[in-house]
């Protein structure tokens, strides 16, 4: 099953020429989940061609209008394009009087039903049957919220010489084994999944930061993460800078990920003040080796793995 994490926007507090602001979306299976909402957001997923009639949410990390402007633009592009499938908003306390806001103001007629869900305390916040999202406070100068996107571990490899052994014949009895399910057999056996399976398989895990200063709570959010997509607003020497504006440097980043022993770093939330991002890129390299500076329409794929 594929997986696929699309930047759409990278730049932090104000656009650039090569970057629009933060956004970005993780595509999986019929679904597209977009962490926070920059304005625009809507032409860089036409450009980026991830579609606007999926089954959609999207996750706010936090009210400043970088993060949120985009959520207008973007309701009244879906209108338009005549969707009717349920939308589903998570954020901070605040979130729901801004949709309301644009709902009573902005005359564009919504064509779907959207659900807004405000997030009062940390954890798990959104369950579904393949996969949850949690939550934990930031270090920002407002209410901010870092999440992490964890699928629930899969069956083991379904083992064909295993089930054949116990005399299964193949059809619907093998479907229900590769769901995790026990079987009954006509002879009175009944057949456990994990007999014919083995271990199950652990899924994939992707961390969010939003706006944040270095966070113990993201590190520990973050232990063993297959990505961590974590802002780096400005470079090493300008650390106190960071400190005071409620964000981060490449190296605190790194170092996040190296404690949290993640698999791979990518950096976003650039200044506009770099035009390249080669010193913070070098920066980060200097503490963790698998990282990337994000770029506005760069894609990762995150393949499934095998291991238990």
């Amino acid at each position: 099953m594929s997986m696929q994490v699309v930047f759409l926007g990278t730049a932090g507090s104000i656009p650039t020429v090569r970057r629009a602001l933060p956004a970005v979306a993780l595509r999986r299976k019929d679904e597209l989940i977009i962490f926070d909402c920059g304005e625009g957001v809507q032409r860089q997923m036409i450009k980026a061609r991830v579609g606007f009639h999926k089954k959609t949410k999207i996750f706010i990390t936090h009210m400043h209008g970088d993060h949120v402007l985009g959520i207008p633009g973007l309701l009244q592009t879906m209108s338009l394009l005549n969707r009717e499938k349920k939308l589903d908003i998570y954020g901070p306390v605040g979130i729901n009087a801004f949709i309301e806001a644009i709902e009573q103001t902005v005359q564009f007629g919504l064509t779907f039903p959207i659900l807004v869900k405000e997030i009062c305390q940390e954890g798990i916040v959104c369950e579904e049957r393949e996969y949850s999202v949690q939550t934990v406070q930031a270090d920002h100068v407002v209410s901010a919220l870092t999440y992490a996107f964890m699928e629930k571990p899969r069956p083991g490899r379904f083992n064909k010489e295993r089930v054949k052994n116990f005399g299964i014949p193949e059809g619907p009895l093998w479907s229900r084994l590769q769901r995790g399910e026990s079987v009954n057999l006509s002879d009175g056996r009944t057949v456990e999944s994990i007999d014919i399976l083995g271990k199950p398989r652990s899924g994939r895990k992707i961390v969010y930061s939003g706006d944040t200063r270095p966070s113990e709570a993201l590190v520990k959010l973050s232990k063993e993460a297959d990505l961590l997509v974590h802002e780096a607003t400005l470079g090493d020497e300008l650390k106190e800078r960071a400190f005071e504006d409620g964000h981060s440097t490449p190296s605190q980043a790194a170092e996040a990920a190296k404690r949290a022993g993640v698999k791979q770093l990518i950096l976003t939330h650039i200044s506009a003040r770099y035009k390249t991002p080669d010193s913070l890129l070098s920066q980060a390299r200097r503490v963790f080796k698998n990282v990337k500076i994000a770029e506005d329409f760069m894609r990762i794929d995150l393949p499934l793995s095998d291991s238990a």
